[in-house]
C-alpha cells in the first residue's frame, strides 16, 4: 500500500500543472531589473505549463538593450504571451511599443495609448549616427512584427516619425488585436483564438476558465528596482559620501563609516545597471575638491559655490538615459548639491580650525598660561596657575605675589619667568 501511494505522488508530480494564466505586472521603466523580472516570469510559466503569460504593461520607455532582451525572451517563449496595456490612462511608450508588438496577442485597455518609439538619447547633430540608430531599430521592429501579422508600415512610422496611437486607433491600424476593459474580458476575447507563434506553429488559446496567478518580483528585484531610479541612486551616493567624510574626520565613530560604505556600494551597484557618463563622475569629484579648498582657504564662498555648480551639473549629466525618467532631475541634483556643499564646507571649516587652534589640554596646554608666584622662586617654589598649585622654578629670582608666565613643563614642574620681564623683553622686538 505504501508503494502504491508513493507511485500516485510520483505520477502527480509528473503530470502537468493545472491550467493557469501567469500574470506579470510591469509598472516601471524598462531597464535590466524589469528585464530580469519578465524573463524569470516567463520561465516560471513554462515550468508550470501555463496556458498563457499575461504581462500587464505600463511604462514610459527605457533602455534599448533591456528592450531587446525582453523581446527575445517573449519571442522564444514556449507559452503564448499576452501583453495588456493597463489601467485606463496608462501608456506603453517608446520601448513599451516594441515590447507590445512582440506579443502573441497585443491588447490595450480603453483610454490607454502607445507609440512614440523614435530613438532618443543620441546626438541629433550627428545625422549619420541618427540614421544608423533609426534604421537599426526600424529593422528590429520589422524582424518580428510582420510574423505577428501586424501593420508593418504603420508600425515603422512609430519609430521614424514618433507617431502615437490611442487604443482604438491602434486596433483600427492592426497594431493590436484586442481592446478590453479588464483582465476577465481580455481572457474571454482571447479564448479559442488561433494564434501563429513566432516559429510558425499555430496554437489555440484556452484562457476563459484559467485562473490568474500573480508572479511577484523577488526581494532583490524589488530593492534594485527602487535603487535603479537615477534620482534615488544619486541621493544614496550623496548620503554615502557625506557619511564617509564624517568617519574620516572622526575616526572610530564606526557607524558613519559602515553606513557610508553600504550606501556607496549600493549606489555603485545601481549605477552599474544604468548608462553612466564618466565625465559627470569627474565633475562630481572636482566639486568635492572645491568644497575642501573653500574650507581651507576661505574664498568667501566662491569655491563653495563653484563646487555646488559642479555637483549639480555632475548629477544632471550622471545618467545618459533615453527618457527623462532615466535621468537625474534638476530639482534632485540641486537639492543634493546645496545641502551637501553647505554641510561639507561647514564640517571642513570646523576640522581645519580645530587643527590650527592652540592646544588647551595636557602639558602643551599649560605653556603660555599666566599665574601668581605663591612663594619666592629662588630658584624653586610654588605658583598658582589656572586655580592649581604647581611646583615651579625660574632662572631668575621671582618674589612672592609677582605675576609669572609658564614657558615649559617638565613632568609636574613648571619652568616660569616673570611676566612683566617677559612683556618688556618683547617690546624691542615689536618696535623693530
Amino acid at each position: 500500500m505504501r508503494r502504491f501511494f508513493l507511485l500516485l505522488i510520483a505520477i502527480a508530480f509528473a503530470l502537468p500543472s493545472a491550467a493557469q494564466v501567469v500574470r506579470i505586472k510591469v509598472d516601471d521603466t524598462i531597464q535590466p531589473v524589469s528585464a530580469e523580472y519578465i524573463s524569470r516570469g516567463i520561465d516560471y510559466a513554462a515550468q508550470q505549463h501555463a496556458n498563457a503569460v499575461l504581462i500587464e504593461l505600463r511604462t514610459p520607455g527605457g533602455l534599448v538593450e533591456s528592450t531587446r532582451e525582453i523581446v527575445a525572451k517573449i519571442l522564444a517563449s514556449p507559452v503564448p504571451v499576452i501583453i495588456y496595456v493597463t489601467p485606463t490612462g496608462a501608456n506603453a511608450a517608446s520601448a513599451g511599443f516594441y515590447i507590445l508588438e512582440s506579443a502573441d496577442i497585443a491588447a490595450m485597455a480603453p483610454g490607454t495609448n502607445t507609440g512614440s518609439a523614435h530613438p532618443v538619447g543620441y546626438d541629433i547633430k550627428d545625422e549619420v549616427m541618427k540614421a544608423k540608430v533609426e534604421n537599426d531599430l526600424a529593422a528590429f521592429l520589422r524582424s518580428y512584427e510582420g510574423k505577428r501579422n501586424r501593420n508593418l508600415a504603420v508600425g515603422e512610422t512609430v519609430v521614424r516619425e514618433s507617431k502615437a496611437f490611442s487604443d482604438q486607433e491602434a486596433l483600427n491600424q492592426h497594431l493590436i488585436e484586442i481592446v478590453a476593459p479588464n483582465e476577465q474580458d481580455l481572457l474571454a476575447q482571447a479564448n479559442n483564438r488561433t494564434i501563429t507563434r513566432f516559429d510558425g506553429s499555430t496554437a489555440v488559446m484556452k484562457t476563459a476558465t484559467a485562473p490568474i496567478v500573480d508572479y511577484d518580483p523577488s526581494l532583490k528585484e524589488k530593492i534594485l528596482g527602487f535603487l535603479v531610479n537615477p534620482n534615488i541612486a544619486f541621493l544614496v551616493f550623496a548620503i554615502g559620501a557625506i557619511s564617509l567624510y564624517v568617519e574620516f574626520n572622526h575616526p572610530g565613530a564606526v557607524i558613519p563609516g559602515v553606513l557610508g560604505t553600504i550606501f556607496i556600494l549600493l549606489a555603485a551597484f545601481s549605477l552599474n545597471l544604468l548608462p553612466v557618463r564618466f565625465a559627470a563622475v569627474t565633475l562630481i569629484l572636482a566639486s568635492f575638491a572645491f568644497f575642501v579648498l573653500e574650507a581651507k582657504y576661505a574664498t568667501h564662498g566662491i569655491l563653495g559655490l563653484g563646487g555646488m555648480v559642479l555637483l549639480t551639473l555632475g548629477g544632471l549629466l550622471l545618467v545618459d538615459g533615453p527618457i527623462p525618467e532615466l535621468r537625474v532631475k534638476f530639482i534632485t541634483a540641486l537639492s543634493v548639491a546645496i545641502p551637501f556643499g553647505a554641510i561639507t564646507v561647514f564640517l571642513m571649516t570646523i576640522a581645519i580650525r580645530a587643527r590650527r587652534n592652540k592646544v588647551t589640554t595636557g602639558p602643551e596646554g599649560m605653556i603660555g598660561q599666566t599665574g601668581i608666584a605663591r612663594s619666592p622662586l629662588a630658584p624653586s617654589g610654588q605658583v598658582l596657575v589656572m586655580g592649581e598649585l604647581w611646583s615651579a622654578y625660574s632662572s631668575t629670582p621671582i618674589p612672592a605675589g609677582e605675576p609669572i608666565i609658564v614657558r615649559a613643563v617638565d613632568g609636574l614642574t613648571l619652568k616660569v619667568e616673570l611676566a612683566k620681564q617677559s612683556a618688556s623683553s618683547r617690546e624691542p622686538a615689536l618696535q623693530r
